[in-house]
């Protein structure tokens, strides 16, 4: 029975993807294989020494000690996609609120006073204060082209927009995935010279703080709207609410409200619902669920942050999953140990990411605790299991 510690609410959709004869699932557990979280701070938490593998139910692990995990040989797991339709509607939705000033005029609409005839008149004598403008033809940046960016990209490309995208990591299978409209730009501050809106889809790391700042904001189109839905700390908040009253930037929409934010006329600063929707959690869930059931059941490494790619179909044979530092002659220690257990290998599989390496190996017999044991011994070993 694989015990399943949940420190927020996990979607029932995806928590029904572990049966309950093999998994015991809990708010409060003792000795848990595996953890599965959504916003939970797990960096000043004990981790519990039964530990196997956390699953983040979303994209971003910034609440998570990744290094910490990879140090205890403990994948990482995410759902890298499965927001990403929730994420692209309310990017789209920020633009459309800008362009439209649709905020405060809504909030003018809703502090009118008098009879009926009486608002109408207020209407048409102050409607011409939130006249905007629409988005075909106007040019869409768009920084980081992950699950969520390409979605982004290739709608403002429905829309009528020009869109120019910005991802030195794209891979070659998200690349076929991108329109074919989409340009290439040759840096970050190539992109932003030539935008009319920009939006972010990266990581808070050292790189992608405050990667817009009072400096990248003066080589920016005047009039520019700046949108953030990624993570708060990507845009240097203060200097884009002197841009807007400075008339440099026409508007601000982003996820993560603070007082600074909050009451600015020109800023929209939603509660953070970039993923909130009933669909997206379940997507995140489901995903995530049967990620940490592959693992902890077949070895299977898909979506990790930490660990590399594994796959290796199931044989006749036992199991065992090895996580190990990525140094010389672990292949052979693992391979001799086995031998001297008595142990043919029927398969095997090894690959590396960083500075960790992951193997899993079939066997003819079952393997003895003494066997894991001497496995465990080999210096550079930092978990094994028998499956």
């Amino acid at each position: 029975m694989y015990k399943i510690l949940t420190l927020n609410n996990i979607s029932v959709a995806g928590l029904e993807r572990l049966p309950r004869d093999r998994y015991e699932i809990a708010s409060e557990i003792q000795h848990p294989d595996a953890i599965l979280l959504r916003s939970f701070k797990m960096h000043d938490m004990a981790i519990p020494p039964t530990l196997k593998a956390v699953g983040r139910a979303g994209a971003g692990v910034n609440n998570i000690p990744v290094d910490k995990m990879s140090a205890m040989g403990i994948p990482v797991f995410n759902a890298p996609g499965a927001n990403a339709n929730a994420v692209k509607e309310l990017v789209l939705t920020g633009m459309l609120l800008a362009a439209r000033n649709i905020c405060p005029a809504w909030d003018f609409a809703r502090n009118l006073a008098g009879d009926d005839a009486e608002i109408g008149r207020q209407v048409e004598a102050g409607k011409k204060n939130f006249a905007g403008f629409e988005l075909p033809g106007r040019t869409l940046g768009v920084i980081g082209l992950g699950a969520i960016g390409r979605q982004v990209a290739n709608a403002a490309v429905s829309l009528g927009m020009n869109v120019i995208g910005f991802d030195p990591q794209i891979t070659v299978e998200g690349a076929w995935q991108l329109s074919s409209n989409v340009k290439k730009a040759a840096n970050v501050d190539d992109l932003l010279s030539q935008v009319d809106f920009v939006t972010f889809h990266v990581p808070l790391i050292d790189e992608t703080r405050h990667m817009i700042n009072a400096g990248r904001l003066q080589i920016m189109k005047d009039g520019v709207v700046i949108l953030n839905f990624a993570r708060g700390g990507i845009v240097d908040d203060a200097a884009v609410c002197e841009a807007i009253d400075a008339g440099k930037v026409y508007a601000y929409v982003c996820d993560f409200p603070t007082n600074l934010l909050k009451q600015h006329p020109r800023v929209v600063a939603l509660p953070h619902l970039g993923a909130s929707t009933r669909e997206a959690e379940d997507n995140c869930a489901i995903m995530v669920a049967d990620e940490v059931r592959e693992y902890l059941e077949n070895g299977t490494i898909r979506n990790s942050v930490n660990f590399p790619e594994v796959f290796m179909p199931r044989t006749e044979g036992h199991r065992i999953a090895i996580v190990n530092s990525n140094v010389p002659n672990m292949v052979g220690q693992i391979s001799t140990a086995l031998a001297e257990g008595g142990l043919n290998i029927i398969d095997m599989i090894n690959k590396s990411r960083g500075d960790l390496a992951y193997t899993l190996v079939d066997v003819d017999q079952p393997v003895s605790d003494s066997v894991l044991k001497n496995i465990e011994a080999i210096d550079g070993v930092l978990a094994v299991r028998a499956l």
